[in-house]
């Protein structure tokens, strides 16, 4: 059973992913730096390579996650848009940002058209606009 989401809570990191990748590669690429200020002329070439291979895989780290948000980010704009369309009638506001939407996901439906009206006034942060939630809709999808 899922334990019950909330502001404390929400946040989700993958061990493999955020961690153990995360914490090798940063391990690949201090030793492949420190290798390199170390080499002599017979092996820098090769010290230089495994640098290069090192920031190759940190551009696939980065990307794989960078792209991988942004469709989820494209998905929760559609939904949270027909959400408010459904509640309210309206098309949701254009001056939304995207973690202002992101936020907003989060709120039930009773709230929720109330919490963006406050956004936009206000300004909200993402963190504000989720500390603001009293009746937290959990998103167990995103990681």
């Amino acid at each position: 059973m899922k334990k019950t989401q909330n502001y404390s809570n929400h946040v989700r990191l993958v061990r493999g992913y955020h961690g153990y990748t995360f914490f090798l590669l940063l391990l690949l690429i201090i030793g492949s730096i420190s290798l390199l200020i170390n080499s002599d002329s017979s092996n820098w070439l090769t010290a230089a390579l495994l640098l290069l291979i090192a920031c190759i895989f940190a551009s696939f780290f980065w990307y794989a996650r960078s792209f991988a948000l942004k469709a989820q980010d494209r998905a929760i704009r559609s939904e949270e848009s027909l959400r408010y369309y459904v509640l309210t009638g309206k098309t949701l506001p254009a001056g939304l940002r995207m973690g202002q939407i992101v936020a907003l996901r989060f709120a039930s439906d009773e709230e929720f058209p109330s919490l963006v009206d406050k956004a936009l006034q206000d300004s909200l942060s993402n963190k504000e606009i989720k500390k603001l939630i009293q009746n937290w809709r959990a998103d167990y999808n995103r990681v």
